[in-house]
């Protein structure tokens, strides 16, 4: 079985434009480049992992979440990174799924059809939701606090790590999974 690291989208690899339906809007910040080099030259499958409720709003054409999806793959594999797959959950918030983060569903998804060891796999995110879906899956989570993580309430039990981006977040789990 394999080890993955699973990334929320917006907030935590890519720039959060709130409900981004352009791809012309795509942003990534700068450090997810060497973040995710690092984490692929260490063996670990790479996913991305992200809610995109405003398709059931009608924000965001679902369309638009593929192709968004495919320039992001693309662009990290021309730079020599491969992201295995995104998942993303177009359901409503309030719609009950077992894919919308916090739930684990596509977690779990990724690790049936890559055969993946949920134990040995992280979840970094910018929510609380990232964290807990993490935590669900049976995989550990990293809490990256940004300019756009909500307030922390007390409903999620704590990530195992708060990280300021997603390149010290990276060198944090290959630390630890070095030991």
């Amino acid at each position: 079985m394999k080890k993955a690291v699973f990334l929320d989208r917006d907030g935590t690899v890519i720039i959060d434009r709130i409900y981004l339906n352009d791809p012309n809007g795509i942003e990534v910040y700068k450090e997810s480049y060497e973040a995710l080099q690092l984490l692929h030259n260490e063996g670990y499958l790479i996913f991305l992992i992200t809610n995109q409720s405003g398709v059931a709003r009608g924000l965001v054409e679902e369309a638009n979440v593929k192709i968004i999806n495919k320039i992001i793959i693309d662009d990290f594999g021309s730079k020599g990174t491969l992201i295995s797959e995104a998942y993303y959950c177009p359901h409503p918030v309030d719609g009950g799924c077992i894919c919308r983060k916090p739930n684990a569903g596509m977690l779990e998804q990724a690790a049936k059809e890559y055969d993946l060891d949920l134990k040995k796999s992280w979840m970094v995110g910018d929510r609380m939701s990232d964290v807990e879906a993490g935590r669900r899956a049976g995989a550990r989570s990293i809490l990256l606090k940004n300019d756009t993580t909500p307030p922390i309430d007390g409903s999620f039990e704590a990530a195992e790590f708060v990280s300021q981006n997603v390149l010290e977040a990276a060198k944090f789990i290959i630390s630890k999974d070095r030991k």
